[in-house]
This record gives structure tokens, sequence and C-alpha cells, in this order.
């Protein structure tokens, strides 16, 4: 079965802004929970289907992707839309965005859209925090790929209580605030509410001895070190994701995120147009009037190219697929090579004269654009 088109999905234009999208996933979602529409496996599908839409859209280098190549972008990259290899979760994902806990939980959009209340997944399970890491790369690196170590200070699991926030030996009971409930009842004036346990934050246990190295909360902050592949064509700007390196989640819940944001060095001959490589090179007047051969340097090595007699200053070759391979899949850039003429600065009287005797020994039809350009200046004033 094919898949709809991510916008018709969410009930958005094409040329919807951030606030707008995320807007409209948050009344799809709610309308399709599964919590709001038990044993109805049509809305499960489409709460997914709305989740997968968000996740795209909602990610500027996704929804760049998905506009030029549509599904088949993902497909063919085997990454980035879906909830599939390693994806984010729909369940996940609406949490995020609503700020419930995680797992479905009670509390927070729960209790407010679904009646919620009652008693929270004893396990207190969470996902931890996405990170975000802003890392400079060479030029050279963005164009050829690269492979780059991350040391970062985050919060790890616990080594003394491997993550459960209790002591060894210990382990949890029942909270005796609430008495397992998970709810409290407080009176006010004439008014009577139910609202979370302050002891259990509505687990309904408590630790029996938390751990002291990391005083029951199961994580403990870590230098950590990731190993990150940069493909080939980043540039500026590229958000690259590695998977379960953020903050590791609370009692058993899921790693977040690392996204790595790319800052690229300018480099000091060469510049960029999207996958194409430009270069500006300079060459004696003498092989511009006579022609010949000019090495040039590409980002693999070097190359040759045929400077034909006359050619003038400015002129531009194009050297086939030797730019930058596209991150996209479509194809490898060119690189355009600008060639400068370079007038001498300094010349002997030996020099000179010969250069005077060239000079007369020249015509109109030696300097064809000079004689075109007067020509008309002189129509234009007479």
């Amino acid at each position: 079965m094919a898949k709809r088109d991510f916008y018709e999905v969410l009930g958005v234009s094409r040329d919807a802004d951030a606030d707008e999208i995320k807007k409209a996933y948050r009344k799809k979602a709610v309308q399709f929970h599964p919590d709001k529409n038990p044993d109805d496996a049509s809305a499960e599908e489409k709460f997914k289907e709305v989740g997968e839409a968000y996740e795209v859209l909602s990610d500027d280098q996704k929804r760049a992707a998905y506009d030029q190549m549509g599904h088949a972008a993902f497909e063919q990259s085997g990454g980035g839309g879906g909830f599939h290899g390693g994806a984010v979760d729909p369940f996940d994902l609406f949490n995020q965005v609503f700020g419930g806990g995680a797992g479905g939980g009670g509390g927070g959009i729960f209790e407010q859209f679904f009646g919620g209340g009652g008693r929270r997944d004893p396990s207190g399970a969470q996902r931890g925090s996405d990170l975000r890491y802003d890392m400079e790369i060479d030029f050279e690196e963005a164009v050829l790929g690269c492979e780059k170590k991350i040391t970062l200070a985050k919060l790890a699991e616990c080594d003394s209580c491997d993550g459960n926030g209790a002591s060894p030996g210990s382990g949890r009971k029942r909270c005796g605030t609430c008495n397992g409930q998970g709810q409290v009842v407080a009176q006010r004036g004439f008014f009577r509410m139910q609202q979370t346990c302050p002891s259990c934050e509505g687990m309904g246990q408590v630790l029996e001895k938390p751990c002291r190295s990391c005083r029951g909360s199961g994580r403990a902050e870590k230098k950590s070190k990731v190993i990150l592949k940069v493909p080939a064509g980043v540039d500026t700007g590229t958000r690259l994701r590695s998977a379960n390196n953020g903050e590791a989640g609370v009692r058993g819940g899921g790693n977040g995120d690392l996204y790595v944001v790319l800052h690229v060095r300018p480099h000091e001959i060469f510049d960029r147009d999207e996958d194409d490589l430009i270069c500006e090179v300079p060459i004696s007047f003498i092989t511009a009037a006579l022609g010949g051969e000019l090495k040039v340097p590409t980002m693999t090595g070097s190359a040759n190219i045929k400077i034909p007699a006359g050619t003038q200053s400015g002129t531009t070759f194009r050297l086939k697929g030797r730019g930058v391979k596209s991150i996209q899949g479509y194809g490898t850039g060119d690189l355009n090579v600008k060639v400068n003429v370079e007038v001498p600065a300094k010349l002997n009287k030996e020099q000179k004269a010969k250069l005077q005797e060239f000079a007369d020994l020249c015509g109109d039809d030696v300097n064809p654009q000079s004689k075109s350009f007067f020509e008309k200046a002189r129509n234009l004033f007479s």
C-alpha cells in the first residue's frame, strides 16, 4: 500500500511553517491516540502515520529531502523518515511534544486529554534527554567524509546501582504517603482534590535505600567518547544523529540521542556552491595568449586542463565530477576553474623593450574586444 503524502496526513499546505505543522500534529495525535480509541486498529495506524509525518516535516533537513524526493528519499538512504531503522517511536514522539511521561504513564498530557490519574508505571522508566553538540570540521573532511572522535560530559547510567537508583541489596517498597495508590487527596476549603503523590511522583513505590553515588536518580555525570562517521558532502548546518548517545534514561528508560551540528572551516583555495567546487587560478599572459596546459588542484590530487590560445581573464573551465558528492545521492558536482590572467608587475629594460616591440607589431585585430569597445564609444559621442 502506497504511503500518503505527509502534508496531506497532517492537513497542512506545503509552505506551512513549523508552528502550523506542530499545531496540526498535536490535533491529529490527540484525535487518533490509542488511549482515546481503544480496540480501534485503524486509529492506531493513523496515530503512527501522523507521527511519521511529523517526525519528517518537523526536521528541516529531512523535510528538504522529502520535498525533493518524496518517500523515496528515505527508502534509498535507509534512514531519516518513518519509524524503521531506529527512528523515533510514535509514542515517545507524542510524549516529547506534549511533555508526558514515558511509556504513557499517568500525569501530564494523559491526565489532560484522556482522564488519567491513578498510579504510574512502578518502574518509573523515562527516556533520557537528547543532546546537541556543535563541531567544527575542515573543508576537506566535509567534502570527502571522515570519522571524528567526540568527548562530552553527560548523564550516564550509575555504575554503583546499575541505573536502578537503589543501593546494592535493597529495592523498592510501597509508598507510605499514598499507600501505594500514586495519588493523594488534598483539602482546599470546601473542595477535596486528588493529585499526584509528591513522595513517589505517582509510581506508588519508593526506594528502600537510595544509592549514595547518584542519590537515587540512577544516573551520574561521566565523560563519554563517541565515534561519529561524517558522510561525504556535508556542509555547515548539517545535523547528524548518533542514536542512543544522548543522556541515559531514568530507571531503565531508553537513552536519548546525540545530535551533532557541523560547522565547516573555510578553505584557502576552494569555495563551494552547493555540490560544485570553485577554484580561481592565476595564469601568465603568455599562456593566455599562446595557450598551453595548466595543472590545477582538486580535492583528491590534481588535474590538467587545456588553455586555448586567446583565453581571457575570468574564463571558467568545468571539470565534470570533480566536485562534492551529493549527500542526498544525486551524484557528484563539478569543479569550476576560473582563470585570472596575471599581468607582470616588474619588468627590466630588455623586457620592456621587447613588449614595446610586440606592441608596435600589433594591429587592431589583436585586441578585438578593445577595438569593438572604442568603436562603440566613438559612435556614442559622435
